[in-house]
C-alpha cells in the first residue's frame, strides 16, 4: 500500500481533529482510560483503538463509540480530500504511533503483534512517512 501525497498532507489536520474527537475522549472515558493505562487497549496502525485482550462489555462499548467517532472524522476528511477513508485512517495511525503513544502504552502494528512502547521509537510500517 502506498499513501498519496494528498493523504499525507491531511495527516496533521486529521490528527488534531481526531485528538479532539477520539483520543481526548478516550483518555476521559473511565473504562478506556484504565484500559489504556493497563495496556488492555491500545492504538493500532489502522488509526483505531484495539483490544490486546478480551474486553468487558462496558469497555467494548466505550472503545466502539470512540472508533465510530474516529471513522466519522476520517470519512469527512476523505470526502473533502478525495481520498479513501482507509488512507486517512492509516495516515492518522502512522502519526499517532509516531507521536502520541506514551511510554508504557500498548500498540499494534500491521504484523498483528501487540507491543508496549518503550524509550525507542516505534518501528513504523513501510508506508508511513517519517
Amino acid at each position: 500500500m502506498t499513501i498519496s501525497l494528498k493523504t499525507i498532507a491531511l495527516a496533521g489536520a486529521a490528527v488534531l481533529v481526531v485528538g479532539a474527537a477520539g483520543i481526548a475522549y478516550a483518555q476521559s472515558a473511565g473504562a478506556v482510560s484504565a484500559a489504556l493505562s493497563s495496556g488492555e487497549v491500545g492504538e493500532q496502525a489502522d488509526g483505531y483503538l484495539g483490544f490486546r485482550s478480551t474486553p468487558s462489555g462496558e469497555l467494548r462499548d466505550e472503545v466502539d463509540a470512540i472508533n465510530i467517532k474516529r471513522r466519522d472524522v476520517y470519512t469527512k476528511l476523505a470526502t473533502q480530500r478525495d481520498v479513501t477513508v482507509r488512507d486517512v485512517a492509516v495516515t492518522v495511525g502512522c502519526e499517532t504511533l509516531q507521536k502520541r503513544v506514551a511510554i508504557g502504552r500498548s500498540y499494534l502494528l500491521t504484523d498483528g503483534v501487540w507491543r508496549t512502547k518503550d524509550e525507542a521509537p516505534i518501528a513504523l510500517p513501510e508506508y508511513c512517512v517519517q
